[in-house]
């Protein structure tokens, strides 16, 4: 058997990760013709996917100038990539050869029986299984997963002395060791004595905290409910952290405090001259075009949930022009202080001095997370809010998503902080569906 693996790839992959041929150090990377012809499909839409499909092609176009890929061509990282046609010499009784996936699996098939070390690498399950029916060696692509069990969670608690508690308060700052916080990290101090003399402070080094500025204030209106919506406060109105993620469940109120956190530092505080909200479309590849009336009808259809909440945080605040709630959304849309935009249309823009929230975040890839974030300019504000435990796309989880990304590859510094929103304050229905159904 040869030493050096041949990896065959799913289309899927490709169109997940762009980069992905180079991930596989320096073993062969076998592409199907029926992997290039569905690229070839993807290079026209103007969505992630048609992107990703023609980085893929010009790579691919530009490694051919070096050789053959039919034979195969050694790439930069020593790596040798290969297209493959020999398909139509696989016979099996019980696949559908024109169906694409079985094309693609028999190639992998074809190289196993030629006594090659052979992993078929593909995002989609069903595939998956198929290839380990036919005895296939499987992989998902997990270049860029993490554990989600233990995904950094921004807040930790820890047993001190009471004295420790009392200088917090006292001086507003203390320091604390045998601990290495990362910036941003949140940390409740407990009482060895006595459990309920507490103090909730805020990591700046890694063993100076200080205590939370947002204690006892409200926002728009809005008091936070519990230690972790205080948590999310105190990163959402800090100029200095250019970048936040609220993970949680439904009802834990990630995205509504992103809202009321974005009016707040536009509209009151007067920081950014702008509000800027958008979401993913799913399913995974649509674009708003299979909505039904103008772009601006479009685009109410599928950021109905943002205007939910926008209407109510609109409702409970008396400070901004007199006029019904709706009107009161209708002006600031109109005057542009609020921007509801497709993630399709962020994409090439640099946007400076701008509170942007993206929602329901876990259902980008890693690679359309990192496009987005690329994109803020000077005194530009990125908020990032979803729940991996609730993806609709079918390339990902709770451990490959864009959301989980952001958080583990960021951690540390000190631009960056994370929450974990774990209790929900929507209703006690909404905190039961959440917990058992």
């Amino acid at each position: 058997m040869n030493a050096l693996k041949h990896f065959v790839l799913d289309t899927n992959v490709l169109l997940h990760n762009p980069d992905a041929i180079t991930s596989f150090g320096n073993n062969y990377v076998v592409l199907p013709m029926t992997v290039i012809e569905e690229l070839d499909s993807f290079k026209r839409s103007n969505d992630e996917l048609g992107r990703n499909a023609r980085h893929v092609i010009r790579q691919l176009d530009r490694l051919r100038t070096k050789g053959t890929l039919k034979n195969g061509v050694i790439m930069d990282n020593g790596g040798i990539i290969k297209i493959t046609v020999e398909e139509r010499n696989f016979k099996n009784a019980y696949m559908d050869m024109s169906v694409p996936d079985n094309r693609i699996l028999a190639i992998a098939k074809i190289l196993q029986d030629q006594n090659e070390h052979v992993i078929f690498v593909s995002k989609d399950i069903n595939s998956r299984l198929k290839a380990d029916a036919l005895g296939l060696e499987v992989m998902d692509f997990e270049k860029e997963k993490y554990d989600f069990d233990s995904l950094y969670t921004g807040y930790q608690e820890i047993d001190v002395p009471g004295e420790l508690i009392d200088t917090l308060y006292e001086r507003e700052e203390t320091e604390i060791e045998h601990y290495d916080f990362l910036p941003n990290e949140f940390v409740l101090l407990r009482d060895l004595n006595n459990q309920k003399h507490t103090g909730l402070a805020r990591a700046v080094s890694e063993k100076k905290v200080v205590l939370l500025q947002a204690t006892g204030k409200q926002f728009w209106k809005i008091i936070p409910r519990s230690k972790e919506q205080l948590m999310a406060f105190e990163l959402l109105l800090d100029p200095d952290v250019n970048l936040v993620t609220l993970i949680g469940r439904a009802g834990t109120g990630k995205t509504f405090l992103a809202l009321a956190a974005g009016l707040e530092a536009v509209i009151h505080q007067e920081k950014y001259e702008k509000l800027l909200v958008s979401r993913p479309i799913i399913p995974m590849g649509k674009d708003i075009g299979y909505l039904p009336g103008s772009k601006d009808d479009k685009l109410s259809y599928w950021m109905q949930p943002i205007f939910d909440n926008l209407l109510y945080l609109m409702g409970i605040n008396h400070r901004i022009e007199e006029g019904t709630v709706q009107s009161k959304v209708d002006r600031l849309l109109k005057d542009q202080t609020l921007e509801l935009e497709a993630l399709t249309y962020i994409r090439g823009r640099s946007i400076p001095n701008q509170f942007i929230i993206i929602d329901e975040a876990q259902n980008l890839t890693p690679h359309e997370v990192k496009t987005i974030i690329s994109r803020a300019g000077e005194n530009t504000k990125m908020v990032f809010t979803g729940d991996p435990n609730q993806i609709d796309n079918p390339y990902l989880d709770a451990e490959s998503n864009g959301l989980s990304y952001i958080i583990e590859r960021l951690k540390g510094q000190p631009l960056f902080g994370h929450v974990t929103l774990t209790k929900s304050e929507r209703s006690p229905l909404s905190d039961v569906a959440a917990q058992l159904l």
